[in-house]
């Protein structure tokens, strides 16, 4: 018998893979027209939604530690997803919320960007929790930056963990704020860094600072937790009672027994798939640029050398090869549209996603105490003792 050569071998092949044609190729029809019907229904049904964006306006005072933060987190936690017709025919998709921090010459603002029939139920909650603080729904901050005739320069970039989502970030508890704390202790706040900056920014220049935030249906993310915690107390699975870690009887080192505490308590809250960005604009002469480097050594703040922290990704710097200029344009262009749509989660910009919890988002994302003393942090100076009678229950 003759050896089948390579070439004879392909040929008979593809004459099958042609000959079988109208098997595959309907199959692959329909795959692509259900990919397409998906991503229509899905763009339609995100373009239909009424956001409104709210500014929060702080008090002189605030005593509360981030720790009020993350019950309000707890209630944005919304899970719903609808049923197979809603999902498929219509293109319901998960709730997801924007929390915002902006600076416009040093003017700084926060904002929580909602779907509107969620609006009550974030007032009524952060009322609760602070209840100097007023609420107003105001004009979307991002559609008046086209014409601001100073700004000329333009940088985005958007943030990822370095480790897995198991491994958390520095949080509040670790600064010790997890409790009311007097006006040196409050000092610790990873939050002030960031306010001290955008306070110091110049007329010309802005700042947005953008924590997309949706409940993660990833459960992937607790295994890997347990199953870090299991590889380092080299625990055997088919012996694990269930019962509490005493570490008495473990001959882990110090570093280990914190690690795994922290990824325990990491895995124990409610969580977030989550999108960090940032965008800043500048007028030609007051542009920075080291601003890459001044990005990454603020959210270094939550960086922990034997846990996890945050890393650059999608800046828009410049690349040097395959028509540069252009391609660089159009990147500032998709990184501003995705802001400005608040776009992460779903079409018409998916980005690679990360998990936090809820201690970690409010160490990230809080109302500041009075210790936060930047001239241009916004402050209103009377006191609401209760939420307006107004508010829709």
């Amino acid at each position: 018998m003759g050896t089948i050569s390579v070439q004879s071998f392909l040929f008979d092949f593809l004459k099958v893979v042609i000959n079988a044609t109208y098997l595959w190729l309907p199959a692959i029809a329909v795959f692509f027209t259900w990919k397409f019907w998906l991503y229509y229904v899905r763009l339609q049904s995100v373009e239909k939604i009424d956001w409104v964006l709210l500014e929060i306006k702080l008090p002189r005072e605030i005593t509360k530690s981030p720790a009020a933060m993350e019950i309000i987190f707890n209630t944005m936690h919304q899970t719903r997803s609808g049923n197979a017709v809603l999902r498929l025919w219509e293109g319901f998709q998960t709730v997801w919320f924007s929390l915002e921090i902006a600076s416009f010459g040093g003017q700084i603002h926060f904002y929580i960007y909602t779907q509107k029939g969620f609006k009550g139920l974030i007032e009524h909650q952060i009322y609760a929790q602070y209840p100097g603080i007023e609420i107003e729904e105001v004009e979307d901050y991002t559609k008046n930056v086209l014409t601001h005739n100073e700004i000329d320069k333009f940088y985005a970039a958007e943030f990822e963990l370095e480790r897995e989502d198991a491994y958390p970030i520095k949080t509040y508890v670790d600064y010790g704020l997890d409790k009311l704390q007097n006006e040196d202790e409050q000092k610790n706040d990873p939050i002030t860094s960031l306010l001290e900056f955008m306070g110091s920014l110049k007329k010309s220049e802005q700042m947005w600072f953008q924590i997309m935030v949706r409940s993660t249906k990833n459960k992937k993310w607790k295994e890997s937790g347990k199953a870090l915690v299991d590889k380092i107390m080299k625990r055997d699975k088919e012996k694990d009672t269930g019962e509490m870690v005493n570490f008495a009887s473990l001959a882990i080192s110090p570093g280990e027994r914190l690690v795994v505490e922290a990824i325990e308590r990491n895995i124990s809250k409610i969580a977030f798939d989550v999108c960090i960005r940032t965008a800043y604009f500048a007028g030609k002469d007051d542009y920075r640029g080291p601003i890459r480097g001044i990005l990454t050594g603020l959210m270094k703040q939550y960086n922990s050398a034997n846990l996890n922290g945050f890393g650059l990704i999608n800046a828009t710097s410049y690349v040097d090869y395959f028509f540069p200029k252009t391609r660089h344009n159009w990147k500032k262009k998709r990184m501003f549209d995705a802001y400005v749509k608040r776009s992460s989660f779903y079409a018409p910009h998916t980005r690679k996603l990360f998990v936090l919890n809820t201690e970690e988002l409010a160490t990230i994302y809080h109302f500041p105490g009075s210790v936060a003393r930047t001239p241009t942090l916004s402050r209103i100076e009377s006191k609401k003792g209760e939420p307006p009678a107004t508010l829709p229950v």
